[in-house]
């Protein structure tokens, strides 16, 4: 017999009866969809769990971000904290579906048996009998995904790491989406709550786990497990709400914060990753090339290469002395060759083209540390005036095209680590293009785009290099 698992809070927190359920989740919807949605999916979300009336505008914000998902999201783990049963340890559901007024959601059985041979997961019916903070997440899920099979966890007192462990256990491709369940501050007055919230909420997008605690969010437990699994897969992440409830349906003198966010992973610094000792042999071999015969190496478009450096691409080639000293750096923001060409070509004129330094030369090659930083498109940015564009500016993020009166210059954003404020950064750009430091006027632009590095050494466990270095310096 399949064991069910019946509503707890079906016509207090949402609408029991299925054509108004229906009813309110589209026009919550229909309200939330009015920013664009991201090119990508989502590959988790954030969102509050109070009753519709109070919650379900913002909670509809992260929802909206999922309406192209239908029929590519199959699998949903969603975790949210126990609110009245106290234990240490993260409790799975021993149901095998749920019967919501939406209709039936089957249980992911494989995923939950996976689950429990982890350290700290566990069954505990009792965390499951009363709790809303998952069961008002599921009416939105089916709305916008229709059919999907779920793994539910409910959350007790639980270290970051054994939450992560649970994340990257299910972690899986595009058809897995992770939802984590959580409110803000409890019971503030408004002007408290929007002062706390904020602060939470900035803590949550630098994806600082340690910055969080259970006064803060009362899902803080599996929200940290994310952001921590977070950090580690360098996601990023997007704001989509952040109100309370004096804001939705409530009074102002004691208040409950609700924030939406959306996390994405990053494909592009994957790919990178991946193609990331590719690219160092690239510039390598340039280097050694130009040093053996005066040019660089002869590389083409088509060949072995992997599809990232098949295709169009721009590149920054650096070169360090073993102090951390610069000894050559050029590139290129534009896209207008295959990658590999980028590399093969910037490589080369970092080493011998660079007119700040003199030809590199063999002997140099020891300890020569060798980075390949792959750009991201340029983005235009919107501003309106000098101080809306400081505002603007990620430190440690953002690399930054500022052009005005025929004049142009790029800092890319490894520049955030000698020059970490961003009025300073800007002023050093403007002088590097020829501008006054205090240089603005309408016609001032910019465009910021973000760099993924590869790091290697001109001849640090490359045999053939050495032997080729070797063979030069001593025949």
């Amino acid at each position: 017999m399949t064991a069910i698992r019946y509503p707890a809070v079906a016509g207090t927190f949402y609408p029991a009866e299925r054509d108004a359920l229906e009813r309110q989740l589209k026009s919550l919807l229909s309200e939330a969809a009015n920013d664009a949605p991201a090119a990508a999916l989502p590959k988790a979300i954030i969102g509050p769990h109070a009753g519709y009336v109070y919650s379900g505008p913002v909670a509809a914000r992260a929802y909206a971000r999922l309406a192209r998902a239908r029929g590519k999201i199959s699998r949903v783990v969603l975790i949210g904290p126990s609110h009245y049963v106290a234990f240490r340890g993260l409790a799975v559901d021993t149901a095998e579906a749920w019967a919501m007024p939406g209709g039936t959601v089957q249980l992911d059985q494989d995923a939950i048996a996976r689950l429990r041979l982890l350290p700290m997961v566990g069954e505990l019916d009792a965390a499951y009998q009363r709790e809303h903070a998952l069961e008002v997440h599921v009416p939105f899920l089916q709305q916008v995904l229709g059919e999907f099979r779920l793994v539910p966890i409910v959350a007790g007192d639980a270290p970051s790491e054994a939450v992560a462990a649970v994340f990257d256990a299910l972690w899986g491709g595009p058809e897995t989406l992770i939802v984590i369940s959580t409110d803000l501050s409890h019971y503030l007055d408004y002007a408290t709550c929007r002062r706390v919230d904020h602060a939470t909420a900035e803590a949550i997008e630098r994806l600082d786990h340690d910055g969080l605690g259970p006064s803060q969010a009362c899902g803080a437990i599996p929200t940290r497990g994310l952001l921590l699994e977070a950090r580690r897969r360098r996601m990023a992440i997007e704001r989509l709400d952040l109100r309370n409830s004096g804001d939705t349906a409530g009074p102002k003198d004691r208040v409950v914060g609700y924030g939406a966010w959306a996390l994405y992973e990053d494909t592009e610094r994957a790919a990178v990753d991946a193609a990331g000792p590719e690219l160092i042999e690239l510039a390598r071999r340039s280097i050694l090339s130009g040093l053996d015969t005066g040019g660089p190496a002869s590389i083409t478009a088509g060949g072995s290469v992997s599809p990232l450096l098949a295709a169009p691409g721009a590149a920054f080639v650096t070169l360090r002395r073993r102090d951390g000293s610069l000894r050559g750096c050029i590139g290129s923001a534009a896209a207008t060759r295959p990658l590999s060409v980028d590399v093969t070509r910037h490589a080369f004129n970092a080493a011998f083209r660079d007119p700040r330094f003199p030809r590199l030369e063999w002997l140099e090659l020891p300890g020569l540390g060798l980075s390949v930083s792959v750009l991201t498109p340029p983005e235009p940015m919107q501003f309106a005036d000098e101080a809306d564009l400081l505002t603007q500016l990620r430190p440690g993020v953002d690399g930054l095209i500022i052009e005005d009166m025929g004049l142009r210059s790029l800092f890319l954003p490894s520049v955030w680590e000698e020059v970490p404020d961003p009025r300073k950064f800007l002023q050093l750009l403007k002088l590097k293009a020829g501008l006054e430091a205090q240089h603005f006027s309408m016609t001032f632009r910019a465009q910021r785009f973000r760099s993924i590095e590869a790091k290697g050494a001109m001849i640090g466990g490359n045999g053939a290099a050495f032997d080729q270095l070797r063979w030069r310096i001593l025949g």
